[in-house]
């Protein structure tokens, strides 16, 4: 059936997870004390920090608000076999898209307005199971420890900017690592890698009156080129640029999906969940 997309009953995280997301959260893990920090330190007051301040100035999704959103957040959900989390939407001129989660606590995932503008329903719905992701994988207590301390750890306390210092290289190659096992949850629910791709497209250069003249193909072709700039001062700039971005680079994230959709991996994980979908529904 046209649009019919398969549903992974009883999916795990580690059917997906990206190997350097899996070596560089237990790399983290070796650290003391960080998730005692965050949920006994930090995390109640960042909870309710963020908890008023989106209830108090963003849109809460649901049946009533915004609902062929919400159908789209329930079947993104539905095929990651995922409790829906609260989704909020944000007026906010820089496309952007976020997930607070805390362990035994409500998380909730938002969008910028201006995301959604640049996107095609089904980017959204991709752009919504990225953020799925984090959740699938676990990644919450870690990802809002990355967020709070990288980005407002010199408000906390002088501690916690020393703290800052000496975790950021290490937080920032998880948040790398962490956001390719985000991108392979949002090909499980798009279930085409030229969705994902086109979303980074669009993040690199895209606007509502540019989209459609966007080549897909010609920005694929941009990560072959910046792949095959392999001479020792090219490595060595290569580094100097993607060592403080809290994301891969958006043409090697495509590649990534793309090599994996094209996979023996992906494809018997699909066939494996597909049959657990059909016999459980005999």
């Amino acid at each position: 059936m046209a649009g019919f997309q398969r549903t992974y009953l009883g999916l795990t995280a580690d059917q997906f997870r990206h190997p350097r997301d899996r070596q560089a959260t237990a790399a983290l893990k070796q650290l003391p004390g960080l998730d005692v920090l965050l949920r006994g330190l930090l995390g109640p007051m960042a909870e309710q920090l963020f908890y008023l301040e989106n209830i108090s100035s963003s849109l809460l999704v649901g049946e009533q608000q915004l609902p062929e959103l919400y159908h789209q957040h329930l079947g993104a959900c539905r095929i990651l076999d995922l409790e829906p989390p609260q989704l909020y939407i944000r007026q906010h001129p820089v496309p952007n898209a976020y997930t607070f989660a805390m362990r035994g606590k409500q998380p909730f995932i938002v969008i910028h307005t201006s995301l959604i503008e640049l996107l095609t329903p089904a980017e959204v719905q991709a752009v919504i199971a990225h953020e799925l992701g984090h959740l699938k994988c676990e990644h919450g207590v870690y990802l809002t420890l990355a967020n709070l301390i990288l980005l407002a750890a010199a408000q906390l306390s002088p501690w916690g900017f020393l703290l800052a210092q000496g975790l950021q290289s290490q937080l920032l190659v998880w948040l790398r690592c962490a956001e390719l096992s985000c991108d392979r949850a949002a090909l499980m629910v798009s279930q085409d890698p030229r969705i994902i791709a086109s979303v980074l497209m669009k993040l690199c250069g895209g606007s509502p009156s540019l989209n459609h003249q966007l080549n897909l193909d010609a920005f694929l072709a941009q990560a072959t080129a910046y792949e095959a700039a392999q001479d020792y001062w090219d490595l060595l700039m290569k580094e100097m640029q993607t060592a403080q971005l809290t994301h891969p680079l958006p043409i090697l994230r495509a590649k990534e999906v793309l090599d994996w959709a094209d996979s023996q991996d992906y494809d018997q994980l699909c066939r494996q969940m597909y049959v657990r979908h059909i016999s459980t529904n005999l």
